[in-house]
C-alpha cells in the first residue's frame, strides 16, 4: 500500500509535485518542499480553491487579507480562488510534506 511519508524524493533542490489522483473536479497532489519559498514578488493566484494539509515538516503561509500562518503537522488551510498566497518558508532541516487537494471552479 503506498505511504505518502515514505520514499520522498530529494527536494532539496526544487520543490517536487505528485499527483496522487485526479478525478472530475478535483486533483490530489503530494508536494515535497525542503526550505523552499515563494519569491515575495511572485504569489500564487488561481481560479480554483485548493485545500492543503500539512503532514509532516513545518511552513509559513501567508494569504491575502489574512495574517501569516504557521503550519504543523495536521494543520489545514482552505485558500479560497482568486486570493494571492504564497509559502514564506519551510523546514530547512527536514522534509515538509504536503498534501493539497485543487477543486475546479464551479464544482
Amino acid at each position: 500500500m503506498p505511504n505518502l511519508l515514505t520514499n520522498l524524493p530529494d527536494s532539496s533542490q526544487g520543490e517536487f509535485f505528485e499527483d496522487i489522483l485526479t478525478r472530475p473536479g478535483a486533483r490530489i497532489e503530494r508536494i515535497v518542499s525542503h526550505g523552499q519559498s515563494t519569491p515575495a514578488d511572485a504569489p500564487f493566484v488561481q481560479a480554483h480553491d485548493e485545500w492543503v494539509l500539512l503532514l509532516a515538516g513545518s511552513a509559513g503561509l501567508w494569504i491575502e487579507d489574512e495574517e501569516e500562518v504557521v503550519l504543523k503537522p495536521g494543520d489545514h488551510v482552505l485558500i479560497p480562488g482568486g486570493k494571492r498566497h504564497r509559502v514564506i518558508w519551510t523546514s530547512a532541516n527536514e522534509p515538509t510534506v504536503w498534501l493539497a487537494v485543487h477543486f475546479e471552479k464551479g464544482v
